[in-house]
């Protein structure tokens, strides 16, 4: 069954010592997977290995599929077709942009109809337009918010000018997400969070510099976009990365998976803070039609998965066994998390992530 996080006495949902098990496959268990879609589903433009073959069995199980991305550069209909190029079928209602989250979030805050000036690509202008506002493109034109989205290697200098002096003169700052990096065919490139440092650097003489509202994962604004258009009841965060789609489901109280196949290596994994440990991890999206094997142990005695056991020694992990390596990574995370409690895990781990491969 779907794990449900305990509560701390704040209210807020505690993680788990380690990865919980599902004796369901995940999706069965759940009723939508809201799936990042750079590193998870395709990377540099071009699937993942498996990620069309297990999208298309948990969809024909019936799992519905959601594609909630921080990108917000394309629009839902140019992101649906190239999801369905890839062999996912995708309608452009099923996927949520941090655009999107941020345009209601503009939408909420300024009168109907009002200027908005825009600096990012076609995917935020569409957004904007969507909710009534009049996109314009100079800080000359009184605009009632200034708003960044992604601009992709087009983005000018003379854009993040104009989003400089709006700033300068008390506008409304809003961004669709802060990612300071985005994954590329050709490594790891430079994201929207990079673009909003040029702004606030720009204005940090101010007498009181000014903070952008932001959208995107992991604050609750794209959460609560992403469970208004699909309406999901028990949703499934899958993602790659720790400081958006994983911290965004903790702070959305729901579960989430994580896969290796995009930024998250098994190191970051393993140092993970609490609010940024998921629910289940695996390889790829084959987990998701998967069943995910119960971690038993404690602390003092070591935790065992699969054919591993792991316990932490003198400030390391000593690892034994041998069996599927994410099993492995499993009761790893079980054992640092456990000594590690709320906190990162500092000790030396680069040992069993070189035995593990992973």
């Amino acid at each position: 069954m779907p794990h449900t996080p305990a509560s701390t006495d704040g209210g807020r949902p505690r993680p788990p010592a380690g990865p919980r098990a599902s004796e369901q496959a995940l999706h069965t268990a759940y009723d939508t997977a809201l799936l990042d879609l750079d590193g998870v589903v395709y990377a540099g433009g071009e699937a993942l290995p498996h990620a069309v073959g297990a999208l298309r069995s948990a969809r024909e199980a019936g799992l519905r599929l959601a594609y909630v991305t921080n990108n917000a550069a394309r629009t839902p209909q140019t992101v649906a077709e190239h999801l369905t190029e890839l062999g996912v079928p995708a309608r452009p209602e099923e996927v949520i942009t941090s655009a999107q989250a941020v345009a209601r979030l503009v939408a909420e805050q300024v009168p109907a109809g009002a200027p908005v000036l825009a600096v990012g690509a076609e995917g935020l202008r569409v957004a904007l337009a969507e909710r009534g506002l009049t996109v314009v493109d100079s800080a000359d034109e009184e605009p009632a918010a200034v708003v960044q989205g992604y601009g992709g290697p087009q983005m000018t200098w003379d854009r993040l000018m104009e989003a400089v002096l709006a700033v300068q003169r008390g506008v409304p700052w809003f961004a669709s997400n802060t990612d300071i990096t985005i994954p590329s065919a050709r490594g790891i490139a430079p994201g929207n969070g990079a673009a909003v440092e040029v702004v606030r650097l720009a204005t940090r003489w101010m007498r009181r510099p000014p903070e952008p509202t932001v959208a995107g994962k992991p604050l609750p604004p794209m959460h609560r976009e992403s469970i208004l258009r699909t309406e999901a009841r028990r949703p499934l965060v899958v993602g790659d990365r720790l400081d958006t789609d994983i911290e965004g489901a903790h702070a959305g109280r729901v579960d989430s998976l994580l896969v290796l196949t995009g930024v998250t290596d098994a190191a970051q994994l393993l140092a993970a803070p609490a609010e940024r440990r998921p629910t289940y991890v695996a390889r790829d999206l084959r987990g998701l039609l998967e069943a995910h094997p119960e971690v038993v142990g404690d602390a003092e005695e070591g935790f065992r998965c699969g054919g591993w056991s792991a316990v932490v020694r003198g400030g390391g992990v000593r690892l034994e066994g041998g069996g599927e390596a994410v099993d492995g990574l499993r009761v790893v995370c079980a054992a640092v998390w456990g000594v590690a409690g709320d906190e990162g895990f500092g000790g030396d781990v680069g040992e069993v992530v070189e035995r593990l491969g992973l």
